[in-house]
């Protein structure tokens, strides 16, 4: 059976998958990044996973896997194929793809930048399904953004395109690590939410899961906490949609978990900042986080369709998973 590997590397864990034609994941599997061990250490760990999950295509289908999609955080450069920089894995400058294709016998490879890969992943098979222009957001420790046209996620010119947790909704407002205060992230990320519900509850090792169930509850502190956030995530999103003007706007990541304790108020907030630019769709990612295994699956199956023989009719962006 004709697969591709998947890998999509983050900060503590990767996850890896053998992805079929049709977008279905063959097998998947997960181990500790391992950063602790240093750069080198983690590059030779991406490498022998991969490795594992080439010597498993062959004996679970019969063939080794015609290509390879990676994820990695950081700055991607993804002409090059170089992981050129990631704060919380520490390396600069990793010739990633030329190292994978090495050690797989020399398949095509992809590489990717973490958000796009799941944005492109939610795009086609996920919320933004059918969507010609999307937006995904994902609110994590911080917030990044995919924008997705025609199928294809944009880079940018320098592979910066989408970095909506630097737009700035605070001017002078708290710093942020990237030199600028105010920014996006450090108010609406989940992160940002942990801190600020951690401070006004008083406990310490309270998150922004906490917050949302307070919020649910009717705790008035809580709701401040939360409508604050909302309100600057609203703020860069308007921003966001009357620069871009997407079709669909797909938010993801662990403050999304909160359903509708989040939508519910967001959607409201946005409403009230549009005069005259389109309200998009809001909606929730639905993919998980499956996004990034399954994304750089989409990459790996790209790839092959400009630089190898046919893998078969059918095409993983018309798949329902």
């Amino acid at each position: 059976m004709k697969h591709v590997i998947a890998l999509d590397v983050g900060g503590t864990g990767m996850k890896a998958a053998l992805v079929g034609a049709d977008g279905e994941l063959l097998h998947q599997a997960r181990r500790p990044t391992g950063r602790e061990r240093g750069p080198d250490a983690v590059v030779e760990g991406i490498l022998g996973f991969a490795a594992e999950l080439r010597a498993h295509g062959i004996r679970a289908h019969g063939e080794p896997a015609s290509a390879a999609g990676v994820a990695v955080p950081g700055i991607v450069d993804e002409a090059e194929g170089v992981a050129a920089y990631a704060a919380n894995l520490g390396w600069r400058d990793v010739p990633l793809r030329a190292l994978l294709a090495e050690r797989l016998g020399g398949v095509p490879v992809a590489l990717g930048h973490d958000v796009r890969t799941g944005g492109l992943a939610e795009g086609r098979l996920g919320a933004g399904r059918g969507a010609d222009r999307f937006l995904f957001v994902p609110l994590g420790t911080g917030i990044a953004g995919a924008i997705g046209i025609d199928g294809k996620v944009e880079a940018g010119a320098h592979g910066f395109a989408g970095e909506i947790g630097h737009i700035v909704v605070r001017p002078g407002g708290a710093e942020c690590p990237c030199g600028q205060r105010g920014c996006l992230e450090r108010f609406a990320s989940a992160s940002a939410v942990s801190r600020a519900w951690a401070g006004a509850s008083g406990d310490p090792e309270a998150d922004a899961a906490d917050c949302a169930k307070a919020v649910a509850s009717g705790d008035e502190r809580a709701v401040r906490v939360w409508q604050e956030a909302v309100d600057a995530l609203a703020d860069g999103l308007v921003t966001a949609l009357t620069l871009l003007d997407p079709r669909t706007l797909i938010i993801g990541g662990g403050l999304a978990e909160a359903g509708e304790t989040l939508f519910t108020p967001l959607r409201e907030a946005v409403r009230r900042r549009v005069t005259f630019q389109k309200l998009p769709s809001l909606v929730p990612a639905t993919l998980g986080d499956t996004a990034g295994c399954l994304g750089a699956g989409l990459l790996a199956w790209d790839l092959l369709k400009t630089t190898g023989p046919s893998v078969g009719t059918t095409d993983p962006s018309e798949v329902t998973t």
